[in-house]
Formats: structure tokens, C-alpha cells, sequence
């Protein structure tokens, strides 16, 4: 694939995955506020930017087989946890910014666990079965994830075990 191109991909599939977020956190915004079928709109349309975000992904080569994809999710993790979070901080504290500190140290802290568990979901693949895992729980304020069952209260924000998600 040429340079631009790929540059261009690169973007479209950043943007496209943006705009999916964005669209999804909006749904519920809108949901909040009793506005169904805006946030319907916003759910469907958070799909459709989906749907492009993958589409650009395949065109770029980037999807591989389940192994592949772990070993992107944990360098992905890894590189946050290592080099990106510990940047971000750093800003964030040299100009007291207390939203971002906060917004970033639980990113921080949830990003390590995420890391372990792919590191073990790539042990078990490697030898040729699928992870065994019970539910897995995510805060709902700080993303913290934990397998088994919520803690009465987050070990990273504080918030109670009725602010857990199950998966």
C-alpha cells in the first residue's frame, strides 16, 4: 500500500473510531435525558461508524487471527500503561489540571489489569483452548475490570459495587 494512502487509512479509521465512541456516549446522554429515539439515531449511526472503522482496518492489513490480536491488545495496553499514561500525567500535573489527573490515573490503573488479563487470554490460546474466565465486572466510573465478582467498592475511584457492569 503507498504512503498516503495508508496515512489516509490510518486517519479514517482513527476518526471513524472516534466518532463511534462519541456517538455511543451521546446515545446514552440522550437516553438520560428521555430522548429515545435520539438516542436510538445515535446508536444506529455509532454502528455505521463502526462498520467503517473495521472496513479501514481490513483494508490496512491490521486484523489478524486471535493471536495476533492479543498480542496488539497487549502491546497496546502496555505502551499506556509504560509511556502514554505516564506523559499524560505528567502535563496534567505540571498544570494542575485535577480533571485530567483524575480521568487519567484511573485510566492508568484500569489499562494495567486490562494488560494481564490479554497476557493471560494469549497463554491459553497458545495452548490451543479458549481462556476460562468467569463474569468479568467494569466499573462504570474508572474501568477497573475484575473477574468473579464486583468488590464492594472500587479499588481505584471508590464507587460501589452497584456501579459495575456485567460481562
Amino acid at each position: 500500500m503507498r504512503k498516503m494512502t495508508e496515512k489516509n487509512l490510518k486517519e479514517a479509521f482513527a476518526g471513524e473510531s472516534q466518532a463511534h465512541m462519541k456517538y455511543a456516549i451521546f446515545a446514552e446522554k440522550a437516553e438520560e435525558d428521555g430522548l429515545k429515539n435520539v438516542a436510538r439515531l445515535f446508536r444506529a449511526i455509532s454502528f455505521a461508524e463502526l462498520v467503517h472503522a473495521k472496513n479501514h482496518l481490513k483494508a490496512l492489513g491490521q486484523m489478524g487471527d486471535s493471536m495476533d490480536n492479543l498480542q496488539t491488545a497487549i502491546d497496546g495496553e502496555t505502551y499506556e500503561v509504560e509511556e502514554m499514561y505516564p506523559a499524560f500525567r505528567a502535563v496534567a500535573d505540571l498544570q494542575n489540571e485535577r480533571g485530567a489527573q483524575q480521568s487519567i490515573n484511573y485510566a492508568l490503573q484500569a489499562e494495567k489489569v486490562h494488560a494481564g488479563m490479554y497476557q493471560s487470554a494469549k497463554q491459553a490460546v497458545a495452548s490451543g483452548s479458549d481462556i476460562k474466565i468467569g463474569a468479568i465486572y467494569i466499573c462504570k466510573k474508572c474501568g477497573y475490570t475484575v473477574e468473579g465478582e464486583a468488590p464492594k467498592r472500587c479499588p481505584i475511584c471508590g464507587a460501589p459495587s452497584a456501579e459495575f457492569k456485567e460481562f
